[in-house]
């Protein structure tokens, strides 16, 4: 989704109002609820909220031009992965093995039978159209943010898709520290 994702992707970026900005905490309040004491900081009532509106129903959070939160058609917030590195504990995970990084990485979706050979985990509880943590067999931080297609339990018996890699490490948008 972000692989060739640059500033010039974004077609505009308007200031929200406060019903608005507060309809965006507050949905993103109620699908990470891990991020509540530290909403504040992130999202701070007095700081212009700024929503970028990109190409494909894309839409960009950002506050002080920092991209923090994305999503697609009205779809649920995902977080970008410089947030998730900062609070790692905000979604639910899952992992890959060893064999599936270099894929991830290069912007591939993230298949069943990597998720459930030795080195895969799943987390049982995660359901299907959630947004997930990606995580790799022996790293300590997130290498991509995806959307599952089915639930955990379905992944353990299929293969194909399970997991729509959303975000990754080095795409567009990891790269876009800053959009001024």
């Amino acid at each position: 989704m972000f692989k060739k994702f640059s500033s010039e992707d974004v077609s505009s970026q308007n200031q929200v109002k406060a019903s608005v900005q507060r309809k965006i905490r507050q949905s993103i309040a109620e699908e990470y609820p891990g991020l509540e004491p530290v909403l504040d900081d992130l999202l701070p009532k007095k700081a212009p909220l700024i929503v970028a509106k990109c190409q494909n129903h894309l839409n960009l959070v950002l506050v002080n031009s920092v991209p923090l939160f994305f999503n697609i058609r009205d779809g649920p917030y995902m977080p970008t992965l410089r947030l998730l590195h900062q609070y790692p504990d905000i979604m639910k995970k899952l992992q890959v093995d060893r064999g599936a990084i270099k894929f991830v990485l290069a912007g591939a979706n993230i298949m069943c039978p990597g998720l459930t050979s030795p080195g895969g985990a799943l987390d049982d509880e995660v359901e299907a159209e959630t947004p997930v943590a990606i995580m790799a067999e022996g790293k300590q931080h997130a290498l991509a943010i995806g959307f599952t297609k089915m639930s955990a339990k379905d992944m353990a018996i299929n293969k194909g898709i399970g997991v729509d890699n959303m975000h990754y490490l080095n795409d567009g948008l990891w790269k876009m520290e800053r959009l001024e």
